[in-house]
């Protein structure tokens, strides 16, 4: 996969992300997940854009660094969120 399709992927994930947020019920913790999916999951694909102007290799590691953090907390409210929902149907 070369920079442009990630670049294109990571743009369509921070889409989904916003959707899924903002379908969720506006409860305290329905915001509060909505405000953290929404930060976490923009950043994914605004600091991979950053990486691409990176004028170094330690510039890139670093930048790319945060992508993988901000991807990682994605997927802990995508699966919070996938917890709750089941939860509930218990």
């Amino acid at each position: 996969m070369d920079s442009v399709e990630l670049k294109k992927r990571t743009k369509e994930f921070a889409h989904r992300c916003v959707k899924l947020a903002l379908a969720l019920r506006k409860t305290v913790l329905g915001n509060h997940i909505k405000k953290q999916l929404i930060r976490c999951g923009t950043s994914v694909a605004a600091n991979y854009r950053a990486t691409l102007l990176a004028q170094t290799k330690s510039a890139f590691i670093s930048k790319i660094s945060i992508v993988i953090e901000e991807a990682d907390e994605s997927e802990f409210w995508l699966e919070f969120i996938m917890d709750e929902k089941n939860n509930q149907q218990s």
